[in-house]
């Protein structure tokens, strides 16, 4: 049963004193099962951290079920350039967001669901989990063959994977998070997942491919609202708690303080691309030179998101050798986004006025290394 919160209806029971009051109806003292009402990526991430800094577990676990409009969701140290297809999901509106957690890249949509399983840093346990979810699934459909994996995964049919799993463990509280892949776009999950950048090279987590299904292609009637009521199910009757699904927003700044800040932090370019971990590109494009092409080699050092050194080498007689120093000295500190680039295109083109011949030069360049952002 979905339940609508509202003011009144608190976490006062389950929150810590130094937390105003706010929260649920009649709260339980054995645990919760919420579902979100935003398909916000940064708002759902957001409410994480907000139940994990703020809410006392003990005896009270809580699930927290949600969906988001399309967009990709890396590790807290993996690297999106190695990760994602930015290009194409900058053209599509495909969102991009950094979890606090470890693991890998994922693509979400409104066909892959989230469960989020909130417990004390004692009871956290992912292998409990994902067997409750097996049970759920075989509650609906008994002949599903459905199997954790050593690595926490669950793999369908016995080789195709439908939910990836990722933690946070805190000094005393931890969650464990992981997808279930009902009736997501794999095209598109393909596509987004698929790197097209060459030449970076760095020590950041990476993501490992693997064969995915969705289990609405295995099953049409397993769809997303009867996967969520069957987990929530399943839940509630290993938790000993009422069989009811709250519906939450976690926007609500007034019922969850403080949670638009972390909103922002997980919008915020510092965030997303500046953390990061340090990488290097070297790579090599050619530019089109008379009947032939010429070749330029690019070597960066980008940390925290910024060129930390540069060095753009093309032929002298194409680019005289005072002008290639003033371009990489002029992308020394500047975000390592094709924004950016951009605009100092734009500022180094009009500091050489009525030089038509090498303006042309100066945008072929950037243009290729907008390519590689």
């Amino acid at each position: 049963m979905l339940i609508p919160l509202s003011m009144k209806n608190c976490f006062r029971l389950l929150c810590h004193h130094k937390v105003p009051a706010a929260g649920f109806k009649s709260p339980p003292t054995h645990g919760l099962v919420l579902q979100s009402i935003s398909n916000d990526v940064y708002e759902n991430l957001a409410f994480e951290d907000w139940v994990h800094d703020h809410i006392h577990l003990e005896g009270k676990p809580i699930l927290f079920l949600w969906r988001n409009s399309p967009s990709v969701v890396i590790g807290r140290h993996q690297n999106p350039w190695q990760e994602c297809n930015l290009h194409l999901m900058r053209q599509e509106g495909i969102k991009l967001a950094r979890r606090k957690s470890g693991g890998g890249a994922v693509y979400h949509d409104m066909g892959n669901i989230n469960l989020t399983f909130f417990t004390t840093k004692t009871k956290y346990d992912r292998m409990e989990n994902l067997k409750l979810i097996v049970r759920a699934l075989n509650a609906v459909q008994p002949q599903l063959d459905v199997q954790p994996t050593k690595k926490f995964d669950l793999l369908l049919d016995g080789q195709f994977k439908i939910s990836g799993t990722a933690s946070k463990i805190g000094r005393t509280a931890a969650y464990h998070h992981c997808t279930l892949l009902c009736s997501t776009n794999r095209t598109a999950l393909s596509s987004s997942l698929k790197s097209p950048y060459c030449g970076i090279k760095s020590n950041a987590t990476p993501s490992i491919p693997s064969a995915v299904k969705n289990l609405l292609e295995r099953d049409s009637t397993l769809t997303c609202e009867v996967l969520m009521s069957a987990v929530a199910a399943e839940y509630a009757a290993h938790h000993q708690i009422d069989d009811h699904v709250n519906l939450i927003n976690p926007a609500d700044e007034t019922m969850f303080p403080g949670i638009n800040s972390k909103v922002k932090e997980l919008q915020s370019w510092e965030w997303v691309y500046g953390r990061t971990p340090k990488f290097t590109v070297d790579t090599t494009f050619h530019v089109p030179y008379e009947q032939a092409h010429l070749k330029i080699q690019v070597f960066m050092d980008v940390k925290n998101g910024r060129i930390e050194t540069c060095a753009i080498k093309a032929p002298d007689h194409w680019l005289p050798l005072e002008i290639g120093d003033k371009l990489n000295s002029s992308f020394i500190g500047s975000k390592f986004c094709p924004v950016e680039t951009t605009l100092l295109t734009n500022v180094l083109l009009r500091t050489c006025p009525g030089d038509h011949h090498l303006h042309s030069k100066w945008y072929i360049l950037c243009e290729k290394i907008r390519g590689i952002m």
